[in-house]
């Protein structure tokens, strides 16, 4: 296992913040500033930075992203806005390895709406309901630490229908005061990338401060970990022209023009 400091970018949209004051008053470093203080009480040892829509390029050029072994993203209202080459350059950092948490209507970023490959839709309702967030997988090292279930007192509600691939492994479920349910926490491996989805966290409830949901995300953060020295899958051709009889084959990774004379 290493023990190189886990190096956390933490971004955030930062548009609710600027223009609702009751928002600013619930996260006054706003709702990317809690999430960071969350993951810095659990995984002191880790370097945590922070980045936001309004900075150039988003604050997530190839450099910041180069140094960052996970990436969480928290967006709402300016999904749109988001320039598409940013988009691009975090889905190649993803696919060489970073980590990606993505939180609460980060499901309609994007960024994972690339990596899914649908819609990411959902029900929604915003009326103060109950959570109860309940572990379904309790081997799993994103639920240590918690309690299950996690009680959220007031949150807003997600529910089924979710349409995202299934996941690699679901972690958690929700359920919510009227009665629907919603897969809350699940996992997905894109190329080399590890990615976390969990949808507690709302800009009209203090759910960023709730010590449990800190601890999920800070826990998701060390899975999430590149597990190997990052680089882009990459897939080699070579032409086998109208008849190949396996002599002179050097190999997928032979980077020799397709007309170069092999020798014997």
């Amino acid at each position: 296992m290493t023990t190189t400091p886990l190096r956390i970018t933490v971004w955030g949209e930062n548009v609710h913040e600027q223009v609702e004051q009751h928002v600013a008053e619930r996260y006054p470093d706003g709702m990317h500033g809690a999430i960071a203080d969350g993951i810095r009480e659990n995984l002191p040892d880790a370097v945590v930075r922070t980045a936001t829509m309004q900075e150039p390029e988003h604050g997530l050029t190839d450099e910041v992203l180069a140094e960052t072994d996970v990436l969480t993203w928290w967006g709402h209202a300016a999904h749109q806005d988001v320039d598409d080459a940013v988009v691009d350059r975090v889905h190649k950092h993803v696919l060489s390895g970073m980590g990606l948490v993505v939180l609460h209507s980060g499901h309609w970023s994007k960024i994972f709406g690339k990596l899914m490959g649908t819609t990411c839709t959902l029900r929604w309702r915003s009326e103060h309901d109950q959570e109860l967030v309940w572990t379904v997988n309790p081997q799993h090292p994103i639920t240590r630490g918690v309690p299950n279930p996690i009680v959220i007192p007031e949150q807003e509600m997600y529910g089924e229908y979710f349409d995202v691939p299934t996941p690699d492994e679901l972690v958690f479920i929700s359920g919510f005061t009227g009665g629907e349910v919603f897969r809350s926490g699940m996992t997905y491996r894109r190329g080399l990338g590890k990615i976390f989805y969990f949808s507690p966290g709302d800009q009209d409830f203090p759910v960023y401060h709730h010590k449990d949901v800190r601890r999920v995300i800070a826990n998701a953060t060390e899975w999430a970990r590149p597990e190997r020295e990052r680089e882009i899958p990459t897939l080699r051709r070579y032409d086998l022209g109208e008849y190949f009889d396996g002599q002179h084959y050097r190999g997928p990774f032979d980077d020799a023009p397709v007309d170069e004379e092999v020798p014997a």
